[in-house]
């Protein structure tokens, strides 16, 4: 266990107590849940950047970080469609979580075929996590309403656009296989 891996599991830990935080009924409670989601959103940068600088990848940790990723901004993407109670909110939202799923069962597709290098992740995939966390950690910050509440949806609209770019590079870039098994 090295330090990079143990800052995936924490962002694992983070996320029942960020559950935990968004239903307590305290002011401070949603400042405090977007603090933890903004501490969980840096950790998956920096374990990753700790384990190339340091050497210290592994088998778990490449598992087990896009896994962490995902749970977190599913999870935290859940809460907020429950906040907001709006479509306008649950569309993108939507849209994030199916490519996440879709593009997770590719990875893995091709990682069986021996191919999982043509769908690595792509600086349009990192963008888009960034916006996301970005706007996951402002509607979690800013009560619904306010103008930077609706700065924070607008980006998540951009993530969400980013990800189904992603998601046709990424099928576009499996098709010759895909289509060889039809």
């Amino acid at each position: 266990m090295n330090i990079p891996n143990l800052l995936t599991l924490a962002r694992i830990g983070f996320i029942p107590l960020l559950v935990v935080l968004f239903y307590l009924p305290f002011t401070w409670s949603m400042p405090v849940a977007a603090g933890l989601f903004a501490v969980a959103s840096i950790t998956d940068w920096l374990d990753g950047y700790l384990a190339r600088r340091w050497n210290q990848a592994t088998p778990f940790g490449a598992f087990l970080d896009p896994v962490a990723d995902k749970l977190m901004v599913v999870v935290a993407l859940a809460l907020m469609i429950e906040r907001y109670e709006a479509v306008w909110l649950t569309l993108p939202a939507l849209v994030i979580i199916g490519r996440e799923i879709v593009i997770s069962a590719l990875r893995e597709w091709m990682a069986e075929m021996g191919k999982r290098g043509q769908v690595a992740v792509s600086w349009i995939g990192k963008v888009k996590t960034t916006l996301q966390m970005v706007a996951i950690f402002m509607l979690l910050a800013f009560t619904p309403g306010t103008p930077i509440a609706l700065l924070a949806v607008i980006t998540l609209y951009a993530a969400a656009a980013l990800t189904l770019w992603s998601m046709i590079l990424y099928l576009r870039a499996a098709w010759p296989h895909l289509s060889d098994s039809m």
